[in-house]
């Protein structure tokens, strides 16, 4: 098949996993895992355990999948969606904390933090606050640098790439958008998108404009695992091959 001008011949597909927490299961990791080239993992703020955060990174290092931070606000009941206006010094260090966590485990597992996404409310304050981006960039810096994941376009990957660090424009498969390019707000009706035929058609509508390195697929949304097939297949048909950004996780 002839790709469109302008359209990548390979996309990466990632998505929010090791978000359970104790007694509470949210998504099914196990079944969405195999269908991912790169795994947004909790670090343990917004969601995620210990215990959680080691299985899940022990099967990304099995499935070959590269192992993300997804790092988010110090909010374990607001699941991170609530927005905290976290004094730019400590953001930096909860964040820190984050990748260093989540470091030791995925070492643990023989694999590596690969690079890092914001969470929830963190994901949008840092492309309209700048004392917020530049702590999130911060933290990545004196980590030892890595790729950041962010809203394609976005101001914050603008500044990401300022500090000299690599940055990936992300697309949503599952969420709907503004006109303006951003997201409609969760408490919007018909914000995330649960229907596999839907979301397959915006991933290859998303990959096919050229202004997206990796698609997104939440973990917490309904029949995200049948989703992320449907993506798979819906690009295959396209012609677009689904590949990582960046390099195995070891």
């Amino acid at each position: 098949m002839t790709l469109p001008s302008g359209c990548p011949s390979t996309i990466d597909l990632n998505a929010d996993v090791g978000e359970s927490f104790g007694r509470w299961e949210l998504g099914d990791d196990a079944a969405l895992l195999p269908h991912l080239t790169s795994a947004n993992v909790a670090c343990g703020f917004h969601a995620g355990d210990p215990l959680t955060l080691r299985r899940t990174c022990d099967r990304a290092v099995a499935h070959g999948v590269v192992i993300g931070a997804q790092v988010g606000y110090r909010d374990l009941a607001g699941f991170g969606r609530r927005f905290i206006d976290v004094a730019p010094d400590e953001l930096e260090a909860d964040v820190l904390y984050q990748l260093s966590a989540l470091s030791g485990i995925a070492a643990a597992a023989g694999g590596a933090v690969a690079y890092l996404k914001p969470h929830g409310a963190l994901y949008h304050a840092v492309s309209s606050q700048e004392a917020q981006a530049d702590a999130v960039i911060a933290a990545v810096v004196a980590f030892g640098g890595l790729p950041v994941l962010g809203l394609a376009g976005s101001p914050f990957l603008s500044r990401v790439a300022a500090a000299g660090l690599p940055t990936v424009g992300e697309g949503f498969a599952d969420r709907a958008y503004l006109p303006d390019g951003g997201l409609v707000p969760r408490s919007e009706p018909g914000a995330v998108l649960v229907d596999s035929s839907a979301v397959a058609a915006q991933a290859v509508r998303l990959a096919q404009s050229g202004d997206v390195q990796s698609l997104c697929i939440h973990g917490d949304s309904p029949g995200a695992a049948a989703s992320a097939a449907a993506v798979r297949a819906a690009l295959s048909d396209a012609g677009i091959a689904v590949k990582a950004f960046v390099g195995p996780s070891s």
